[in-house]
């Protein structure tokens, strides 16, 4: 029986890292292929001597596929193709095209031009790494070759963020990569088709929290802010670039227009200038309201938002920062962090998901003392808030989606492994479907039950409906009889004397015979004459004809007497059928031994 084997390099019970193989069909392919925010040893990248101990990636793996621009599901593809190896096709999304470079970019100068580490991406290999990127477009079929195809989804999230569908005949798997069922200020909600998948593989970042709603939360965040400005402290809101960070600004920008505030607000690194600029190209990607209202003005042209300076930081009076990136592991973020600690009117808001081993993890689980590089220690003595604006689905999206989808089967990443526990009882309760959530190196294998479609000729339809069975109905099989014709890869079920005239070949009647014993006083003519009639009240509805030659015939079935030489009351019935009437023939010879 065939199955899908699914196997996590990275993201298997954790968040992080994301890149998992898939065997479908024949066909291998790896979608996501991330970096691990909270290491900076091997633990960084996924394992891909799991693939290939001595070789490149490419004879193995027939795509890759990239969700979306986020570090943690395509940092590690420069290593991927470049350093390990790999010259097949890299499917992506327009926008993800676009900003991932930028993205690689900067991590690589963080990275190594500012830790001085040397195992690692240049940044012509960033180049010649998305020179294998195909462009994907929503909605649209791509033939990766001859049997395997793909089809991507809006999955909200970020811009250009994406779930695809990955189809080898009739096995189909859906990967969701990170995805929003509720839509906010500037992107829609995640849509899929009810394509009814083998497995659906989705994350479960958020896999027990349902959260309340966006509006309180939206208040919260700005009641905060609007706190610590009035008592002239700064905040600091550490963002990845993309994403939550202009989802806040649209909000802030709002505020501040309202309230008729003052105190300035902050943008770090040009980077966001630039997203900015993709926002723009891709407003087709963001939801209906900013698509509406981008004729008369941009909602990415800020008024009140202006670009950062290192030297602010040390501006007396209120501010509010937006400072990259969000986990406050490395960059402008935590320079900032650094100097603003120390002061109790000070507040850090982080607005998402932070990986275990970064500061910002260890600030949310109230730690006060924290190690820096060179054994230096921090006091924390700043406000620290969490305001979870983060852009993953909640348990309720989650099971949202499986009802778009219906899948037969369900497998959880991108999790952690007691919140995945929880969600599996829960879904397999609710959808009594199979719910797996492998470990990194783990592989999952799930039996598919692929239905082989067959053309059927017209002829043979017309003479089943001649025949007065029922309609046609998807929900009650009924079986057909026909002769199965297999040319090149399709195949087609046709009455056999088409199928005789199609392969020029010579019919040839195949008949059963069977003997019957029985004792009978009378002469052959009167014991078949008895046979006769008893069979005509015995089976109403049948064509039964006592022939001049001696025979009796049911359809096509001839019954004969013959009695034996040695002993004339012991009679000998020949009956004889066509394959066709088989059932009649077997049920026959059971009456005639009674």
């Amino acid at each position: 029986m065939p199955e899908i084997k699914v196997t996590p390099l990275g993201a298997g019970q954790d968040v992080g890292r994301s890149c998992i193989l898939v065997s479908i069909g024949g066909k291998n392919i790896m979608l996501d292929c991330g970096m691990h925010m909270g290491y900076n040893d091997d633990r960084r990248f996924p394992d891909f001597s799991y693939v290939t101990q001595n070789g490149r990636l490419t004879d193995f793996l027939d795509c890759v596929i990239i969700s979306h621009f986020h570090l943690d599901h395509c940092g590690a593809l420069p290593y991927m193709s470049e350093m390990v190896g790999y010259d097949g096709p890299i499917y992506m999304t327009h926008p993800t095209k676009a900003i991932c470079p930028i993205l690689l970019e900067d991590f690589r100068k963080i990275t190594v031009d500012k830790k001085g580490e040397t195992n690692f991406f240049t940044s012509q290999m960033i180049k010649d790494c998305m020179k294998k990127v195909v462009p994907l477009n929503l909605h649209q079929t791509v033939q990766v070759d001859d049997e395997l195809e793909i089809k991507a989804y809006y999955a909200g999230h970020v811009l250009g963020a994406a779930m695809v569908h990955i189809k080898v005949g009739s096995e189909s798997v859906v990967y969701t990569g990170d995805y929003n069922m509720t839509p906010d200020r500037h992107l829609g909600a995640a849509w899929i088709d009810k394509c009814r998948p083998d497995i659906l593989i989705s994350e479960s970042t958020y896999a027990t929290t349902i959260r309340d709603s966006k509006r309180c939360r939206e208040r919260d965040f700005l009641k905060k802010v609007h706190e610590s400005i009035e008592r002239g402290g700064k905040v600091l809101i550490p963002v990845f670039a993309l994403g939550r960070a202009q989802e806040l600004c649209i909000l802030l920008e709002t505020f501040w227009e309202r309230m008729n505030l003052k105190a300035p607000i902050y943008f770090s690194t040009g980077l966001t200038e630039k997203a900015n600029h993709y926002y723009k190209l891709f407003i087709t990607w963001t939801n209906q309201k900013i698509r509406k209202t981008f004729v008369q003005r941009n909602m990415f042209e800020f008024k009140h938002i202006k670009a950062f300076d290192r030297s602010y930081a040390d501006n007396p009076g209120p501010m509010v920062v937006f400072a990259t990136p969000g986990m406050l592991h490395a960059g402008q973020s935590l320079q900032i962090f650094k100097k603003w600690a120390g002061n109790e009117k000070n507040m850090v808001i982080m607005p998402g998901y932070c990986v275990q081993g970064t500061i910002g993890h260890k600030i949310l689980n109230g730690q006060r003392k924290l190690e820096m590089e060179g054994r230096a220690t921090l006091d924390v003595k700043l406000q620290v808030e969490y305001m979870s604006f983060s852009a993953h689905a909640d348990a309720k999206g989650i099971m949202q989606l499986i009802r778009m989808a219906e899948p037969r089967n369900m497998l959880l990443v991108h999790g952690e492994a007691a919140k995945m526990e929880f969600l599996k009882g829960k879904i397999e309760q609710e959808f009594s479907i199979d719910c797996y959530m492998p470990a990194n190196g783990e592989t999952v294998a799930v039996k598919t039950n692929p239905s082989v479609p067959v053309d059927m000729s017209v002829n043979l339809l017309k003479r089943e409906m001649a025949l007065g069975g029922p309609l046609p109905d998807p929900k009650r099989p009924r079986s057909m009889h026909g002769t199965l014709i297999m040319k090149e890869s399709s195949l087609k079920l046709v009455s056999s004397e088409q199928a005789l005239k199609e392969l020029a070949l010579n019919e040839h009647q195949l008949r059963f015979t069977c003997r019957v014993a029985l004792q009978d006083p009378h002469s052959d003519s009167e014991t078949l004459h008895r046979i006769y009639t008893h069979l005509k009240s015995l089976l109403k509805g049948y064509t039964i004809q006592h022939l001049p030659d001696g025979t009796v015939m049911v359809e096509s079935i001839v019954i004969k007497v013959s009695s034996s030489a040695e002993d004339a009351n012991a009679k000998i019935l020949l009956l004889s059928w066509s394959y066709q009437d088989e059932d009649l023939g077997s049920f026959l010879s059971s009456v005639l031994k009674k």
